[in-house]
């Protein structure tokens, strides 16, 4: 049976209740509902353009990806709001009408006025709208994560963290009257606390949850009852968790997604929710992208590894089914590229292990010197080199190769999947240890014969454009040409939930601040570098960049700057194909 509910045209952030026949949805700020007689219920309308509501707040950190969440049972629905009176207009400049006029957005900066979270229920029968008393020890400007809702309806969980976001409070609400019930537990950490999953509820009538934390320094699962108590630590990995798919029927086993002890790696585990017992499923080295069915019962397996292009298959969770749907060949087996490239790991800054990925062309001869670009981004929850078809990387990299170039990257600290520790080391001083890391990898760079180490060049975007733009200012005899996209250039003014975590506040971090702004070094600047903006780009705002080019021309230094006008902070389209030409172009041209 298809069920038709009309909704407008404009809608956003469709949210569907398949077992009662809704759909909720966002018309500008606004949060609606429409159900099968096509009638559009107000769940959240307000005139005042600073509250939006039904939408992800906190930027989409920690884990929120969605503003709306129904209830097990279907019969209501919870929403995040936002109240963005205090934050700062940021005006963007739209080029495509006459005359140009500008788009203000809201931009909460370091250190300035953020939003305040509100959490709203709306009962389908009573068709009111009721909203959480949050907590008040978190402040107003606080955070309102990983919400979850009680498998009977009648409770909703919120990780709650302070704006400084070194303490988090797990709380319980009431549903029906909004009511704070009790805080179930806390977690600390001097230098923050990041919770980005809900609670998972076991499906076995016992009113117990899995949650999530990496309080021991690497994300494991813990198992609580509804009340607080903790029963038990049901893993102790010394690797990450990535996430949680699911129960089996009766919750004897819970399935997660993991690193294993290669962090290159992401794998299938099942977990004894009892006794935490666990066992690897997919146990073949590589990516493994599952989905499980609703019963636990079956996984499609989406692999591959640095060998193997791509396998698809169907497999039961008890180990005894095996179906191959899908073997994909080497897609550029036709063209004059090396498709596999070396996958190693060499010593970083404090005597880590990182992990190394480098492209050769396919006609490699180890008697020539080859030209070399380090490909970096540096910044937290990103990890490059991972055992995938290409190890990770796009198909411009092993392209590059073909030309005559070698291409490097290597994961350096505050890189994902490592651990807390790994992570954490760049607490307040933002490039500091990535770029010695970066420098390590150069060490072994020059250390091999067929490098030309007159020929380096780096290339990054974003947090990797704030280090190809560090890197050619703090160390400018390293490299002859950098290429800097979307870079943050002074990190006062990055948005406050990023940013203040890893840097804290100016106001609090000042000498911090003054160490990783590029403003303050441009003057050592002494290769070629070429800067690259999208000028709608709300994540990385303009200001960073043309900020940049007013030092350099106040200290009479010649730098490149190029502008895509329509582009955002993910370059797309007819833009994209443009800008890879002009990035590489760029490196091969100066880079000699």
């Amino acid at each position: 049976t298809i069920t038709k509910i009309a909704y407008p045209e404009a809608a956003k952030n469709q949210d569907f209740n398949y077992k009662n026949k809704y759909v909720a949805y966002t018309l500008d700020n606004n949060l609606y509902v429409a159900n099968v007689d096509n009638i559009q219920i107000s769940v959240a309308v307000n005139n005042d353009k600073n509250i939006v509501s039904g939408q992800a707040i906190a930027r989409s950190e920690f884990g929120i990806t969605k503003g709306t969440f129904w209830s097990p049972k279907a019969h209501k629905l919870a929403f995040y709001q936002k109240d963005e009176s205090h934050v700062d207009d940021y005006p963007l400049v739209d080029i495509t009408v006459t005359p140009a006029k500008l788009n203000n957005i809201k931009y909460p900066m370091n250190g300035r006025g953020s939003e305040e979270p509100a959490v709203g229920v709306f009962d389908l029968h009573t068709q009111k709208t009721i909203y959480l008393k949050l907590f008040d020890k978190a402040g107003k400007e606080h955070y309102a994560t990983n919400l979850t809702w009680g498998p009977d309806e009648n409770y909703i969980y919120l990780a709650e963290i302070n704006r400084d976001q070194n303490h988090m409070w797990f709380n319980k609400y009431d549903a029906n009257t909004g009511a704070f019930v009790k805080t179930l537990f806390e977690e600390t950490n001097d230098k923050w606390v990041e919770p980005e999953h809900s609670a998972f509820f076991i499906p076995n009538g016992k009113n117990q949850f899995i949650w999530l934390s990496e309080r021991d320094g690497f994300m494991n699962l813990y198992k609580y009852n509804a009340n607080g108590k903790l029963i038990k630590q049901l893993t102790h990995n010394k690797w990450v968790t990535n996430d949680v798919l699911g129960f089996s029927k009766k919750g004897k086993y819970v399935y997660i997604i993991g690193t294993g002890k290669d962090p290159r790696n992401q794998k299938l585990f099942k977990v004894n929710t009892r006794n935490g017992k666990t066992k690897v499923l997919t146990k073949k080295d590589g990516q493994h992208y599952v989905q499980l069915n609703d019963l636990a019962t079956h996984y499609l397996d989406n692999f591959s590894n640095v060998n193997t292009p791509r396998i698809i298959s169907l497999n039961d969770t008890k180990g005894k089914t095996h179906i191959q749907l899908l073997k994909a060949g080497n897609p550029v087996k036709d063209y004059n590229i090396n498709p596999k490239p070396e996958m190693f790991s060499i010593t970083g800054e404090y005597g880590d292990k990182l992990y190394a990925r480098l492209f050769k062309p396919a006609n490699f001869d180890a008697t020539k010197k080859y030209p070399v670009l380090v490909y970096v981004y540096g910044g937290p929850h990103a990890q490059l080199v991972t055992n995938r078809w290409l190890g990770g990387a796009p198909l411009w990299m092993p392209w590059l190769a073909s030309q005559g170039y070698l291409v490097f990257t290597v994961d350096g600290h505050g890189s994902d999947n490592r651990g807390f520790a790994f992570e954490s080391v760049i607490h307040r001083h933002l490039g500091r240890v990535e770029m010695k890391d970066q420098l390590h990898g150069v060490d072994y760079l020059k250390s091999l014969p067929y490098v030309d180490a007159q020929r380096l060049a780096v290339h990054g975007w974003s947090f990797g454009g704030f280090m190809t733009s560090s890197l050619m200012t703090t160390y400018p005899d390293v490299f002859t040409t950098g290429v800097a996209g979307g870079p943050v250039t002074d990190w006062k003014w990055y948005e406050v939930m990023y940013g203040e975590r890893y840097m804290d506040r100016y106001q609090d971090n000042p000498e911090g601040f003054k160490e990783t702004s590029v403003l303050n070094k441009i003057q050592n600047l002494k290769g070629h570098l070429l800067t690259i903006h999208g000028y709608q780009d709300a994540t990385v705002v303009p200001q960073h960049n043309l900020a940049l080019h007013r030092e350099a021309i106040k200290k009479n230094i010649q730098m490149d700057f190029y502008l895509y006008p329509t582009a955002k902070h993910n370059v797309r389209g007819i833009d994209r194909a443009h800008l890879m030409q002009k990035v590489l172009n760029y490196i091969m041209q100066y880079n000699q």
